[in-house]
């Protein structure tokens, strides 16, 4: 398998018993992973996407995380993911929704 080069995360609070009930998702996180993926791919960038349970930062959520890079963000948007995905295109972050670095 090719790994990706980058592998984004996407709060969806998922809990233990299987259900999504926390504050991402009820923020709409569930939209951004389409989303992040069809952007990614429309601007070449090797991506893969992938839901995950809480975070555990659910005051500033919606959270997404880029990996390998540990860029946590908060407060996402489609607006922000657009930000964000021009910021990686150019190795950077984007400084404007960072939480955590």
């Amino acid at each position: 398998m090719k790994k990706p080069t980058y592998h984004i995360l996407v709060c969806n609070s998922y809990r233990i018993g299987g259900e999504a009930q926390g504050a991402c998702n009820k923020k709409g996180a569930v939209e951004f992973i389409q989303y992040i993926t069809e952007e990614a791919n429309d601007r070449g960038l090797d991506v893969a996407v992938s839901s995950t349970a809480c975070l555990n930062v659910c005051a500033q959520g919606p959270i997404m995380v880029v990996h390998p890079n540990n860029y946590w963000y908060g407060g996402i948007t489609k607006e922000a993911i657009d930000e964000i995905l021009d910021a990686l295109e150019e190795g950077e972050a984007c400084e404007k929704y960072l939480i955590a670095d």
